[in-house]
């Protein structure tokens, strides 16, 4: 029996997307889930969850979740054609987004709403699958305090580590592209000093372990060790979508005023990472692993060729 007499609609299961709905499902709540790619969305069935077919077929929920690749992928499954918007009637009351857009494209998204009769909450969310599984995930949210309030529970359902509001409008777009730029920044330095110290002879999974009992430690600087001490690349984020978010603080930075000189420096390393990525034989292909794959690039800079140290590196996030 759901919990919540509030009927949820989801839109996206990707690799964020599928374990979240997981979470509002094992706790009760009622959700229809739409996916691009039906397939990825069926074994939720098993939990309670109802697949539909078409978007619009969303119309009837209280309130519609979704997390997407860009913003015109969001503005797309919610005013493009057989969107969820594209047959007039009955809408959502509100919008939830959890997706790492721009601050203008949310804006332009919360005003088509607004004329809709439908309120936006932006609420993007701070983690990967893993740290979803492990019930560590956070999120930040903005929109007007009423519509916030009412979605709160659901989302400290997905994310119990914490739900943080922070005012109206897209000031939530802000707090994740900053996020965003600092993950750039961290992954790039502690993949600059594990080689520095791996090339003078220390082993990565050794140096790693001193970084992450001390006060330098995080969530992250653990989760993250696994893949370069053993060259796992298997995905959690792109290296494509990390230089999306540089870009997008690096433009907040121009247009606030604000010097970003360690966040240029990050964005024109992961750059060189594109460019290394050409001399491999499926570029594409390599360039859909995980962003920490840049520390192979550094390790051609560095004179260094890596192989796996195959050690069980605790990640930080077992139950």
């Amino acid at each position: 029996m759901a919990q919540n007499k509030q009927k949820i609609g989801w839109i996206g299961t990707g690799r964020m997307g599928y374990p979240m709905v997981e979470r509002l499902l094992k706790d009760g709540y009622d959700v229809s889930i739409w996916n691009r790619t039906r397939a990825k969305a069926d074994p939720l069935e098993k939990l309670g969850g109802k697949v539909v077919d078409k978007l619009f077929d969303l119309k009837d929920v209280d309130v519609l979740f979704s997390i997407v690749a860009t913003g015109k992928d969001l503005d797309q499954v919610y005013f493009g054609k057989n969107s969820v918007t594209g047959h007039g009637g009955k809408l959502p009351k509100i919008f939830v987004d959890c997706s790492t857009v721009a601050v203008e494209e949310s804006a332009s998204i919360r005003d088509k709403l607004a004329q809709l009769g439908s309120e936006f909450v932006a609420a993007p969310v701070s983690g990967n699958a893993k740290v979803i599984k492990a019930g560590k995930l956070s999120a930040v949210i903005s929109g007007s305090e009423a519509a916030c309030k009412t979605v709160t529970p659901m989302l400290e359902a997905i994310a119990p580590q914490g739900v943080s509001y922070v005012g109206e409008g897209e000031l939530a777009r802000v707090c994740k592209i900053a996020h965003n730029v600092m993950l750039g920044v961290v992954i790039e330095n502690l993949i600059e000093i594990t080689l520095l110290a791996n090339k003078m002879g220390v082993p990565r999974q050794a140096f790693l372990a001193f970084m992450n009992n001390g006060v330098m430690g995080s969530m992250f600087t653990r989760y993250k060790s696994p893949a370069l001490v053993n060259l796992d690349w298997t995905t959690t984020f792109t290296p494509e979508l990390l230089r999306k978010d540089l870009d997008l603080g690096l433009e907040l930075g121009r247009e606030y005023d604000v010097p970003m000189p360690v966040t240029a420096a990050t964005r024109e390393v992961l750059q060189t990472h594109f460019g290394a990525a050409t001399l491999k034989s499926n570029p594409e292909e390599y360039l859909q692993k995980d962003f920490a794959a840049l520390m192979e690039t550094m390790a051609l800079a560095a004179g260094m060729k890596l192989t796996s140290e195959n050690k069980s590196v605790p990640t930080g996030l077992e139950k």
